[in-house]
């Protein structure tokens, strides 16, 4: 004869296995996070080492790269893989500062932003990002405008 905390026992084993293979299905049907989408931090290191490349050449945004230190380039490069990494769902954790504060006082303009966007899309061309991820990228990157591009001065 089974006592009542054996059938106690029993309903919460059971109802947990429910729950377990209830998470598992769901787990399962989550689709990828769009770091898996890109193809992970290998990927990502490779767009970023082209784009940085296109903005550090380029006649209007190269005055942003010089007199920094090739020690200082690589911090800048893995702040930049860190941030796309964790932005995009991967296992990175940022710890740089936040962007107001990193382009305080480089007074970068309107044009300067369509530029480097101009050279982020070249670049997400280049490594055929396929579209809907191309536009989950740029859309991520416009949110950032904001505390990138200083403020026209008063007149």
């Amino acid at each position: 004869m089974h006592t009542r905390s054996q059938w106690q026992f029993a309903a919460v084993a059971v109802f947990t296995a429910m729950i377990l293979c209830s998470a598992a299905a769901l787990a399962q049907e989550k689709p990828p996070t769009l770091y898996k989408r890109l193809g992970g931090y290998d990927a990502l290191a490779a767009v970023t080492d082209d784009f940085l490349g296109r903005l550090a050449k380029d006649a209007k945004l190269g005055r942003f790269f010089v007199g920094t230190s090739t020690n200082s380039l690589n911090r800048i490069r893995q702040l930049v893989v860190d941030q796309l990494c964790a932005a995009t769902g991967g296992p990175c954790v940022y710890i740089g500062r936040d962007m107001k504060t990193a382009h305080e006082g480089l007074n970068i303009t309107e044009e300067d932003w369509n530029i480097s966007v101009t050279h982020l899309k070249a670049t997400l061309d280049k490594f055929k990002v396929p579209a809907k991820e191309r536009e989950e990228v740029l859309a991520a990157i416009s949110g950032l405008k904001k505390d990138i591009v200083a403020a026209p001065p008063a007149k």
